[in-house]
C-alpha cells in the first residue's frame, strides 16, 4: 500500500476491505479514503485516496488521487499518482499522470503530461509535491 493511502495499522488489510461505491448524484468535498476498491459514478471535488479506483462513466473528479491502480472510464481533473493507470475510450483526462505504467485506449480524451516513475516512488511518497502553476 502507498504511504500516503493508508494510516500506519489504522485499517484491515485491504484484501480483506469489501469495495465501496459512491453512487449517482453524489456530491463528495474533501477527503476521501478507501480502502480496497473505490467506484465513483458521483463527484468529487477533492483527494482521494484508494487502493484501486474506478471512476465509472458517469463520474467526476476535480483533485488529486492516489492508488496503486486507477481506471478511468469518466472525467478527472487534477494530478493522478498511481503505480498503473488506464484511460478507458470514454475518458476525459486533464491532468498530470505520475505512473510506471500507463494504458490509454483509442478514443480516450487526454490533456497533460504523463511523467514516468519507478515502483519505489509510490512506496516512499510521504506527501503530494506542491502544484506548481
Amino acid at each position: 500500500m502507498f504511504a500516503l493511502a493508508r494510516k500506519p495499522n489504522s485499517r484491515p488489510n485491504s484484501a480483506e476491505a469489501p469495495g465501496s461505491i459512491l453512487s449517482y448524484g453524489l456530491i463528495v468535498r474533501g477527503h476521501l479514503e478507501a480502502d480496497g476498491e473505490l467506484l465513483i459514478h458521483g463527484a468529487v471535488e477533492g483527494r482521494i485516496d484508494a487502493e484501486r479506483l474506478v471512476i465509472a462513466k458517469d463520474g467526476f473528479v476535480d483533485g488529486d488521487v492516489v492508488a496503486r491502480e486507477v481506471r478511468i472510464l469518466g472525467k478527472v481533473t487534477g494530478r493522478i499518482f498511481a503505480l498503473n493507470v488506464t484511460l478507458e475510450e470514454t475518458a476525459e483526462v486533464q491532468a498530470r499522470i505520475f505512473h510506471h505504467s500507463v494504458t490509454v485506449a483509442t478514443g480516450a480524451r487526454f490533456e497533460g503530461r504523463m511523467p514516468w516513475r519507478p515502483p519505489q516512488f509510490f512506496e516512499t511518497l510521504s506527501e503530494l509535491p506542491e502544484t506548481q502553476p
